[in-house]
C-alpha cells in the first residue's frame, strides 16, 4: 500500500506555529513580492477568498473579516517542511519516503498489515503533529494515484475522516472515485478534464476507471494515460523513487520587489543568484559545466508576461566543471548583455546550472596555479561565515550593495527557526 502525507494549508500552518491565537482564525499567505494568495486556511476560503487571486482583488474581504495576511517565508517554511520529512523517515525508514515537495512526501507502507493500516495511518499523523505541530492529511490505497484521491477527500471532510482515509477493499476504491470529479484526478489537467467532458462525457474517475487501456492511448497521452487508468484500478504502475543524492540542476529564481528597467540592475541580480545556485552546489560537492541565464518581462503592448526562450535567454558551456563562485559570476555576467533590450519593464530573472558532476571527479591542470586549485576552501570559508552571520556579510562586488530590486516581503513574520535574533520568546 502506499500513502502521500500532505501538510494542511502548508504555508499558514508555518504561521500558526508561533502565532496560537490564529489557531481557529482566517490566514492567508501570500506570493513573492505580495502578489497573490498561495496559501489560505479553510477559514478563509469560507469566507470567499480566492486560491491563487491577486491580493488587491480580496483586500477588501480580508479587511473586512480581519484575515491576517502574511508575505511568504520561505526560511521558516523550508525549515518546518524538512523537519515533518525527517519525521517521517524516523517513523517509516528512510528508504520508505519519497519527497514529493516541500510539503508533500509518499510513503511504502507495504510492510503494514491491511488490518492495521487505518491505526498506523493516524498514529503516523498525529506523530507528525506531535512532533512538528504541523497538521496533515493522510491518504492510503494501493497506488499512487489513488493515494492522491484519497488524500483529497480526507481533506475535504476533516472532521468525518479525522484527515486520514485508508482505501484498502474495492467498494472503499469504488466510492472514493464516485465522489471525485474528473478535473481533480492526479495525472489530468484542466484541458484533459474539459475533452473528457465535453467529448467523451466522463465526469468522475469511476468512469475514467472503466475505461480501456487501448482507448487511454489513443485519447489520454499514449503510455501516460494507460498508466493513469491502470493506477484507478489498482494496479501499481507509478513506483516509489529513491531519493537523489544530488540534483542534476540548480536553479534560482526571484520576481523583483520593483520593476527593473537598467541593464546594472540586472547584472547585480543574475551574480546575486549565481552565488546562490553556487552555495546548494557547494552542498553536494558537486560542479557545474553548464549556466543558462534568463528574464520574463512585461511588454507594454500586450501588458503580459513574456518569455522567449530564443529571445530572453541566452547559455553558456564552461571551459571546465566548477563551483567557485567568482568563476562562474565571470560567465554568467556577461551573458545579460546578450538577452538586455533598453525599454521593456523586467520583472523577473534566474540562472539554472546543468552538467552538475561530482567536484571530485574534476580532472587537475598543470597549467592552473596553486591558488586556482584551492578554490574550495576559499568558497567553504565564506560558506560558513555566511551560514553563521546571515545577510551575506560577504559578497561579491558584482551582486551590488544597495539591490533596490530585491523582492518585497512587507508582511514577512519573523524566521523563528533559522535566525538567533528571531527565535520565538516563551514568556
Amino acid at each position: 500500500m502506499k500513502a502521500i502525507v500532505d501538510c494542511n494549508s502548508f504555508y499558514c500552518s508555518c504561521e500558526r506555529l508561533f502565532r496560537p491565537e490564529l489557531s481557529s482564525k482566517p490566514v492567508v499567505v501570500l506570493s513573492n513580492n505580495d502578489g497573490c494568495i498561495v496559501s489560505r486556511t479553510d477559514e478563509a476560503k469560507n469566507l470567499g477568498v480566492g486560491m491563487a487571486a491577486p491580493y488587491y482583488q480580496n483586500k477588501e474581504v480580508i479587511e473586512k473579516n480581519n484575515i491576517a495576511v502574511f508575505s511568504s517565508n520561505y526560511n521558516l517554511y523550508g525549515d518546518l517542511g524538512m523537519r515533518v520529512m525527517d519525521t517521517l523517515r524516523e517513523l517509516v525508514g528512510a528508504h520508505r519516503v519519497e519527497v514529493y515537495s516541500v510539503d508533500e512526501a509518499f510513503l511504502d507502507l507495504s510492510m503494514i498489515p491491511d488490518e492495521r493500516l487505518t491505526d498506523a495511518t493516524i498514529q503516523i499523523r498525529e506523530t507528525v503533529e506531535q512532533w512538528t505541530g504541523i497538521m496533515v492529511s493522510v491518504g492510503v490505497a494501493p497506488t499512487k494515484v489513488l493515494a492522491k484521491v484519497a488524500n483529497r477527500l480526507s481533506k475535504k471532510n476533516k472532521v468525518k475522516t479525522n484527515c486520514v482515509l485508508v482505501l484498502e477493499t474495492e467498494d472503499k476504491i469504488r466510492e472514493a472515485l464516485l465522489k471525485t470529479d474528473v478535473a481533480d484526478i492526479w495525472g489530468i489537467g484542466y484541458r484533459y478534464a474539459v475533452k473528457l467532458k465535453e467529448m467523451f462525457g466522463i465526469f468522475n474517475a469511476w468512469q475514467l476507471s472503466r475505461m480501456s487501456t487501448e482507448w487511454a492511448r489513443k485519447n489520454l497521452g499514449g503510455v501516460v494515460g494507460m498508466r493513469l487508468i491502470k493506477e484507478l484500478n489498482g494496479e501499481p504502475c507509478v513506483e516509489m523513487k529513491a531519493p537523489l543524492k544530488t540534483k542534476k540542476m540548480i536553479a534560482t529564481t526571484r520576481m523583483f520587489g520593483i520593476p527593473v528597467y537598467d541593464i546594472i540592475s540586472l547584472k547585480e541580480a543574475v551574480a546575486t543568484y549565481i552565488s546562490r545556485a553556487a552555495e546548494k552546489l557547494r552542498r553536494q560537492y558537486s560542479a557545474a559545466s553548464f549556466i543558462n541565464v534568463f528574464v520574463v518581462t512585461n511588454e507594454y503592448k500586450t501588458g503580459q508576461y513574456e518569455y522567449n526562450p530564443q529571445t530572453n535567454g541566452t547559455h553558456i558551456r564552461l571551459p571546465k566543471p566548477t563551483a567557485y563562485t567568482s568563476e562562474l559570476i565571470k560567465y554568467a555576467v556577461p551573458l545579460v548583455e546578450k538577452i538586455y533590450k533598453p525599454g521593456p519593464k523586467y520583472l523577473k530573472a534566474g540562472v539554472m546550472l546543468g552538467g552538475i558532476v561530482p567536484d571530485m571527479s574534476i580532472q587537475g591542470n598543470l597549467f592552473f596555479s596553486e591558488t586556482k586549485n584551492c578554490e574550495r576552501k576559499l568558497m567553504d570559508m565564506v560558506d560558513n561565515i555566511n551560514f553563521s552571520q546571515r545577510h551575506d556579510v560577504l559578497k561579491f562586488a558584482a551582486s551590488g550593495t544597495s539591490r533596490n530590486w530585491k523582492m518585497r516581503q512587507e508582511m514577512r513574520s519573523p524566521r523563528y527557526t533559522t535566525r538567533w535574533n528571531e527565535l520565538y520568546e516563551v514568556s
